[in-house]
């Protein structure tokens, strides 16, 4: 599930999901630049210099042992561009797992198909029984790619978000 550098890569039939990079932030504030990316979570686009300083964070790992930070970049093998990003916060037999698709690459199925892959990584690769997804109750899509995922809704709220879940309680 692991390697020394952090979590490993998978692939689904049309993506790749490589290990976040520092040197990943140039292209990836290209493909998250759209305004639009934010209506459901809030703030603003990030440009490369505040992307590399994140993405620094992100890849050092967490400051909780007992917790890992994992983060993909996807690549859309046909078109060999990044076009967004998955990534799950583990811990114990639990993960909490969020995606992004870039604006360009909405609505091609990649989101659903990423998110599917982490799932099956994460189960079937041994790291989590549990995978849990926070759904804004207006956005149709990430609920749709929850779904595509096996995600279903709990009725449980945090953060005006509801927790869609997979596996054990």
């Amino acid at each position: 599930m692991t390697t020394d550098n952090g979590p490993a890569p998978f692939s689904t039939a049309l993506l790749d999901a490589v290990p976040l990079r520092v040197a990943h932030a140039e292209e990836m504030a290209t493909v998250l630049a759209d305004p639009a990316l934010h209506t459901y979570t809030g703030g603003a686009p990030e440009d490369a210099d505040t992307l590399r300083a994140r993405y620094e964070r992100q890849t050092a790992g967490s400051p909780d042992p007992d917790e890992l930070w994992w983060n993909w970049v996807l690549r859309i093998r046909g078109e060999d561009c990044l076009a967004g990003y998955v990534q799950a916060t583990v811990r114990g037999a639990g993960a909490e797992i969020a995606w992004v698709t870039g604006t360009r690459w909405q609505g091609h199925g990649y989101a659903k198909e990423a998110a599917r892959g982490l799932v099956a990584h994460l189960i079937g690769g041994g790291a989590a029984r549990t995978v849990i997804a926070h759904i804004h109750p207006g956005h149709a899509a990430s609920a749709a790619v929850a779904g595509a995922a096996g995600l279903v809704p709990t009725g449980e709220w945090e953060d005006g978000e509801e927790r869609w879940r997979l596996g054990e309680r």
